[in-house]
């Protein structure tokens, strides 16, 4: 009896070999002939499910992409605060740290390839669009706040974690994964202090709430579960 290939598997492995390539060797470096060896198969092999590198590099944006999505969005018993769903977006284990220096390789590339500026916008998109859920199942007043409020709100929230990414990748020594939660931390809370001070919606309880929030020391080191 013939053996059963499981395409779509092996689609996302030959993905996610591609994303730890590019993380350690660089976007040049990670030729399909790389690829091909760290996956096991032959180039015949991959270009049977990627006609070319860039094709096999979009693959592992979205793969990516949706893996977060399963991390940020899954239910949890009781329910995660808002701070430990947004660390599953940042480099604190070595399989984070895989994924965001995928990403930090491919920005690298975004500026001088048409093609990749359109992915590049489809994915931020996508990033505002599943932090704007997190934000909004975290943030009970969130929808009282205008829509100006909330798009500066989304937008620092995505670009600080962004940059945050890439200085952690950057600079693995000086971003300690500790350090991390706790920048995060508190970029939260100032964010949210500054949300509800400058929502007419907001009661006087919310923002001393607020500023309670944002003076509390304890900061716990998130565990990828």
């Amino acid at each position: 009896m013939p053996k059963i290939v499981d395409h779509a598997k092996r689609r996302d492995d030959i993905a996610l070999v591609a994303c730890r390539v590019v993380a350690t060797h660089g976007f040049e470096q990670a030729t399909v002939a790389r690829i091909a060896k760290e996956t096991g198969y032959t180039t015949g092999m991959i270009a049977h499910y990627y006609e070319s590198k860039q094709e096999i590099i979009l693959a592992a944006l979205r793969l990516i992409l949706r893996r977060i999505e399963e991390r940020l969005t899954q239910r949890t018993d009781p329910p995660a605060d808002l701070l430990t769903v947004l660390c599953e977006a940042l480099p604190l284990d070595s399989h984070r740290y895989t994924e965001c220096a995928f990403w930090t390789a491919f920005w690298g590339q975004v500026s001088t390839d048409k093609r990749l500026k359109r992915i590049n916008a489809w994915v931020h998109r996508e990033y505002l669009r599943l932090f704007e859920r997190c934000l909004v199942s975290h943030w009970p007043e969130w929808q009282g706040w205008s829509d100006a409020v909330r798009d500066e709100t989304l937008r620092s929230v995505v670009t600080f974690i962004n940059g945050l990414t890439a200085s952690a990748v950057a600079s693995q020594a000086d971003w300690p994964a500790a350090r991390q939660v706790a920048q995060l931390k508190l970029q939260l809370e100032l964010l949210r202090r500054h949300a509800l001070e400058s929502s007419p919606s907001a009661t006087t309880t919310e923002r001393r709430g607020a500023r309670d929030r944002s003076q509390a020391p304890s900061v716990t080191l998130i565990q990828r579960r």
